[in-house]
Parts: structure tokens; sequence; C-alpha cells
């Protein structure tokens, strides 16, 4: 799928999510906030749900919990046109409560869709609800933060603290700072993994 599929198909995707009634939280938001970025991305970024910002300007990350990813992101040398960045939920919970498991599981197919046609190499799993989205039943995110992760799908994960955890605590800012020191070689690391099975594949076909 060349980038000009994936934008008109990402666009299909924002014009089912803005016309959605599937919970309840249709009745309560402003704004529907599908994602955004670059299509074409390695790296995929999933946070929990839209925050009282998000839900005025319908764009993920924008608040103050956004300026902070931002600065992540710029660590690393990364910007947010480098990557896409979504959300488990697709509306804001009424005064940001946590995301529940059937809100969780009726959106997922659109987070599902998005996640298929930007194919990217990696996700990063922002916070516990994003975390427990993908990689279910093998312990939580301070046990599985800053570690790279392959499923049986062959997608890879890096779990990470959700961004608002340090505003909330200011102790876990550093400590959000040390962990995505560690991303650039997992993503490296994956793309070295593909490349590698890229081969083996075209090994394979000689063979025959």
């Amino acid at each position: 799928m060349d980038l000009e599929e994936k934008t008109r198909e990402l666009k299909k995707i924002e014009r089912e999510v803005a016309k959605c009634q599937k919970c309840a939280l249709y009745k309560t938001r402003q704004k529907t906030v599908p994602g955004e970025g670059n299509p074409a991305s390695d790296i995929m970024f999933v946070g929990e749900a839209p925050g009282a910002r998000e839900d005025i300007e319908g764009r993920p990350f924008c608040g103050p919990a956004g300026k902070f990813l931002d600065q992540l992101l710029d660590s690393i040398g990364l910007r947010r046109d480098d990557v896409f960045i979504a959300n488990t939920l697709k509306c804001r919970p009424p005064n940001n409560r946590d995301p529940e498991p059937a809100e969780k599981e009726l959106c997922r197919m659109y987070l599902e869709e998005q996640i298929r046609v930007i194919n990217p190499k990696i996700i990063v799993t922002l916070g516990r609800h994003s975390t427990e989205t993908f990689l279910p039943g093998i312990g939580g995110i301070t046990k599985l933060r800053a570690k790279l992760y392959r499923r049986s799908t062959g997608r890879y994960f890096f779990p990470l603290y959700h961004p608002a955890a340090a505003l909330h605590n200011g102790a876990m800012r550093q400590v959000l700072v040390d962990d995505f020191t560690k991303l650039p070689a997992a993503i490296e690391r994956v793309r070295r993994e593909a490349e590698k099975e890229v081969k083996e594949k075209t090994k394979n076909l000689k063979l025959f």
C-alpha cells in the first residue's frame, strides 16, 4: 500500500470514527480523536484516551502530556511528523476517567484498522491501558516498560509509562526520559530483524 492509499484509508477510518455511536461516549464527546501523523511511519505510538484539550481540538496528545511527549520525541531526534499517534479510545471518557473494558473492545476495531493500514514495525504503548490492550496477561506496565516484545503476529511492542504520569508525579519525569533513551536501540533492532527476514525469504525463493 503506497502513501496515497494509506492516506485515503486513514481518512475513511476517520469518517467512520466521526459518526460512531457504538458506546455511550458519543453522547458526551465534543470531537472524536482518531489520531494523526505519518501514514508511512515505522513507529506508532498508542496512548489511552483523549483528555480535555484533545476533546476540544480533535487531536491526540495536544495538551500538557502531549507537550512532554514532543520533548521526549525531540530528545531522540524524532518529531510528530515522523511517527503516527493514536489512542485505544477515540472519544474522551467523562472527567478523564479510565477507559472501561467494554469501551476499549468496541473501539478496538478502529485502532486495528489503523495498524493494518500503517503497518508499523514497532508500536510504542503509552500507559497501562494501551499496554494491556496489546500485551495482556504477562505483567503490568512497571514490569514490562522499556523492553521490546514480539507477539505471535510478528508485531513488535515497546511499553512506556504514559507522559501524563510525569504531570502527576514529578519524580516520574526522569524515569520517562531515561526509558525513552532506550527506544532508538529497540527501533534499530526491529529494523535489523525485518531486513534479516527479508533476506531469508529472498534466499529461500532462490532455492526454487
